[in-house]
């Protein structure tokens, strides 16, 4: 018998109501967010639902002028950025640039209300940009009906939002889980080149181009329209470009200087519309961005079409952008809250994604999230709280009632460069040969996005990407972890022998410790490594007194377990029995001990064949072994002194 005082707890399998609520809280609820609801009066617990489902009653009342200062400051920074990226990535979009202008102006405003990052800058960002008018510019062609074109966009940004509101409401964060770093790190770069190549018609002056995005096309396209290349405009081009990689150059160095860079988009763009002005750029071949109307964003709720003909089209494009543009705005908000150690709560972000592309939707807007290059801004201006948002919600206002039209000569060129240059960020090259050096597998998952949307398309080398992280798991589940457990010297713990060779194990007895969940895909795998780690102790001596005579099973690591794992290994028993091994089993956690309560399988092997811990295990099954119990080296079964 064991010689510990502690036994295994038998107690009374717990209900499936029980079980099925502590299943559903761990999956949807891992945060507890009712936790701050249950104590108080209805009056109190009331105020802290409202705070909590709309965090602007949570910060603003706390709000005082001297947090104003820096809100305001960088709300003024960031609305400087938004006002050319807004053009920019509107032209990207091959929607009309005011689009732009107006995606930046309600949605912060509803951000700052549901939002729960005190430092993300709302605005729209390249890769969904290019993704959108890649998705449905193959379907209708923004040249041919533009107004079309333009009511798809639209209806995707419905789309976009209903998916990421269900998401944030039914608690599904764990969807975005899918998309890993790896996988982001590649998708983002490989859009980057493609975005690169592709400003090269602006570079160039072109005015025919592929609509294909994949970098073999884009670079005959380039190539084979030479006789359209300008050069005045790709002297305009390389000295805004070289401007405004210098500016990022300085901000590197000299970190205190952050706002050069962050103005220097907009110096681009006014010194580029006083350029195109004066010297008649038209006339050069120096194509500029045409009319931009005074006024606030139109309602476009009655433009929303759901035609069944491009009902499939509108809906791919709104959950793969929605997807992606989610998983980049959650990430980049939960980077720069960790730098404040701050949390933010993923579920609100996507609720707040998704009312803002609704919202956004309904008022001229296209998709929006959190765009790393105008959050980055927005942090190291200082701000405060979710205000300088609504500081940036207020200048683009003032920006389409009185501005809007002095951007109409805003040189393409400018665009194609502020685009290109803000690119050149997005290729983290560094992380992708850190991926190389620390995890090959993880390297391929990465190259598989960068290029399969290099040189395939954005949603091919996406899903590439994902179905290699998934298949990456699913070897996991299927293939999982399980180790051969010798005794430290001179202690009680038990380690991996392979890890610490200088571990021992007992004479007559095998320890092993398996790792992770037991389900039907594993089974058959889990009892033939068992099988084969008692052949392989077995296999290292022809002494018959050095047979396995115990199978000792940490369970530790098994959180769960289900039925067909239950019936491995009652499999297991007998064919151990025809070998004439006794199995025991070490520390099951609760859900594993309930079912094999239920299933009777603590009534085949007996509840004495459980216990605690590994020494206790072997302190009892050193009564039943025929000979005296040596200790020899896990490493080579030899005699060895602890």
């Amino acid at each position: 018998m064991t010689n510990s005082s502690q036994t295994v707890n038998f107690s009374t399998p717990r209900g499936f109501s029980t079980t099925f609520k502590s299943d559903c809280k761990e999956t949807f609820f891992p945060d507890d967010p009712f936790r701050k609801f249950k104590d108080g009066k209805p009056l109190v617990r009331a105020k802290k639902a409202i705070q909590y489902f709309i965090p602007l009653f949570e910060w603003l009342p706390k709000y005082n002028l001297s947090l104003l200062r820096y809100d305001l400051l960088a709300g003024i920074t960031i609305t400087s950025l938004a006002i050319p990226q807004g053009i920019s990535y509107a032209k990207l979009g091959d929607l009309p640039p005011i689009i732009g202008l107006y995606s930046s102006f309600i949605p912060p405003f509803v951000y700052a209300i549901f939002g729960s990052s005190k430092h993300l800058a709302v605005g729209t960002v390249a890769a969904c940009s290019l993704l959108i008018s890649e998705t449905i510019g193959a379907k209708v062609s923004p040249k041919d009906d533009p107004t079309l074109y333009l009511h798809l966009v639209y209806t995707a940004t419905f789309f976009t939002g209903i998916f990421q509101t269900a998401l944030g409401f039914l608690r599904l964060g764990i969807l975005v889980d899918f998309l890993s770093h790896s996988t982001i790190t590649g998708f983002m770069g490989g859009t980057a080149i493609i975005i690169c190549l592709q400003q090269l018609k602006g570079i160039f002056g072109l005015k025919h181009f592929t609509t294909h995005t994949d970098v073999v096309s884009v670079l005959h396209a380039i190539f084979s329209n030479r006789k359209e290349w300008r050069w005045q405009s790709a002297v305009v081009g390389i000295i805004f470009l070289c401007f405004l990689q210098f500016t990022r150059y300085l901000r590197q160095r000299k970190p205190k200087l952050f706002w050069v860079s962050a103005m220097a988009p907009m110096v681009v763009v006014v010194v580029g519309c006083l350029f195109a002005f004066f010297a008649h750029a038209e006339k050069h071949g120096i194509q500029i961005v045409g009319d931009l109307k005074k006024g606030l964003n139109p309602p476009s709720i009655q433009y929303l079409n759901f035609d069944r003909r491009y009902l499939p089209v509108t809906v791919q494009a709104g959950l793969v952008t929605g997807l992606i543009a989610m998983a980049e705005g959650i990430a980049i908000g939960r980077s720069f809250a960790i730098m404040k150690n701050e949390q933010t709560d993923g579920n609100k972000e996507m609720i707040a994604f998704g009312f803002m592309n609704i919202i956004g939707s309904f008022t001229s807007c296209y998709l929006t999230t959190g765009p790393f290059s105008k959050t980055a801004v927005n942090f190291n201006a200082g701000c405060r709280t979710a205000m300088s948002n609504v500081v940036m919600g207020f200048c683009m206002m003032l920006t389409l009632l009185f501005l809007a039209p002095l951007f109409s000569y805003t040189p393409l060129v400018a665009l194609s460069a502020i685009i290109m240059s803000a690119m050149f960020g997005l290729i983290n090259y560094e992380e992708m040969i850190h991926l190389f050096k620390v995890d090959k597998y993880d390297f391929c998952i990465c190259m598989a996005a960068f290029l399969g949307v290099s040189f395939i398309s954005m949603d091919v080398g996406l899903m590439l990407s994902v179905g290699l992280a998934l298949l990456r798991a699913l070897l996991y589940v299927a293939r999982p972890a399980s180790c051969k457990l010798g005794k430290i010297p001179n202690s009680y713990l038990y380690r991996d022998t392979e890890q610490y060779p200088g571990s021992t194990t007992m004479q007559g007895i095998l320890v092993l410790q398996l790792g992770s969940p037991i389900y039907f895909a594993n089974c058959s795998y889990i009892r033939e490594r068992i099988l084969r780690y008692i052949q392989e102790e077995q296999g290292l001596s022809d002494s018959k007194s050095d047979v396995i005579e115990h199978l000792l099973l940490d369970l530790s690591g098994v959180s769960s377990i289900d039925m067909t794992g239950i019936e491995t290994f009652t499999e297991l028993r007998r064919i151990l029995e025809g070998k004439h091994i006794k199995l025991a089993i070490i520390n099951p956690r609760i859900e594993v001990l309930e079912k094999m309560t239920l299933a009777k399988f603590v009534d085949a092997i007996g509840k004495e064949s459980f216990f605690l811990s590994i020494e206790d295990a072997i302190q009892s099954r050193q009564f039943s072994l025929g000979s005296t119990v040596k200790e020899t080296g896990g490493s080579s079964n030899n005699e060895d002194a602890a």
